[in-house]
């Protein structure tokens, strides 16, 4: 059976999987995508729980 990287990597190297690749890069160079992952892991690293 396959590791989860391996299927992982088959996936990287299909068509469909270079045009999400590049759609991801694409968003992570997007300064609003970059600010809404910050306050995301800023929520799961600050500690602070709403109550």
């Amino acid at each position: 059976m396959a590791s989860l990287i391996d299927r992982v990597r088959h996936y990287l190297r299909t068509p469909q999987g270079q045009r999400n690749l590049e759609k991801a890069k694409a968003m992570a160079r997007d300064p609003r995508h970059q600010q809404k992952l910050r306050g995301l892991l800023a929520r799961f690293r600050g500690g602070h729980t709403r109550r």
